[in-house]
């Protein structure tokens, strides 16, 4: 069910990440059968794979890998969202779990797609996504306003989050800032390339209004 947005003109730019080879390659060929979408690349879920996501401009990212409740930091999806923060995501081959499919939504996903669901019902998620609108199964949407209730009502409890609403990744890396680190030993000890790293503290002085690294990391132990 797509909830409101914008006509897109140009053929939708998609980014294809799927485990499983078989699937990617059936996915580029349906996809390049449509002129309104132009796959720009394909591969699996990896470290790598940030760059060239980000190398394609690409305007959509279709998913299968994404782990809903990830206490590790190893978290490819939030790199991704840090590094390219323009990207719209669509997550396909989903489960019908309502608890997954609203951490997918608090993590900024704007498509949900099922196990069962249809190549058109796949095509019209990214058409729909691409236009500036979500999309789900109608089956989510009571289960969305119900989410959407509750927070509502912890908020006015005065569970609020703090000042400022880092990701796990997010802390992770600023710590290590703290310790006075630089990009490429903060990126051999998260296994993370330098481009990510980069765009990491990059967004998170932005998140902060801080005009340097060592300035956002001040700030973020003042607000704790």
């Amino acid at each position: 069910m797509p909830i409101s947005g914008k006509q897109s003109s140009s053929p939708i730019k998609v980014f294809v990440v799927a485990e499983n080879r078989l699937l990617r390659e059936t996915l580029v060929r349906l996809f390049r059968k449509r002129s309104e979408i132009n796959i720009v690349g394909e591969t699996c879920c990896s470290e790598s794979s940030i760059e060239a996501i980000a190398s394609t401009k690409s305007d959509l990212l279709l998913l299968d890998c994404f782990n809903a409740n990830n206490a590790s930091g190893d978290d490819w999806l939030a790199d991704v969202q840090e590094s390219i923060p323009e990207i719209k995501v669509v997550l396909f081959g989903m489960d019908e779990d309502p608890d997954i499919f609203i951490q997918a939504v608090r993590r900024g996903i704007a498509g949900y797609v099922l196990k069962n669901a249809s190549a058109t019902d796949l095509l019209e998620a990214v058409r729909t996504v691409a236009q500036g609108e979500a999309t789900c199964p109608p089956k989510f949407c009571k289960v969305l306003f119900k989410a959407v209730a509750s927070a509502s009502d912890e908020d006015k409890d005065g569970r609020i989050a703090s000042q400022f609403e880092l990701t796990q990744r997010q802390r992770q890396l600023m710590s290590l800032v703290a310790m006075g680190l630089s990009n490429k030993e903060i990126a051999a000890n998260l296994n993370l390339s330098e481009f990510t790293v980069k765009n990491h503290i990059y967004r998170v002085m932005k998140q902060v209004d801080a005009q340097s690294r060592h300035e956002a990391v001040s700030l973020i132990r003042d607000s704790d």
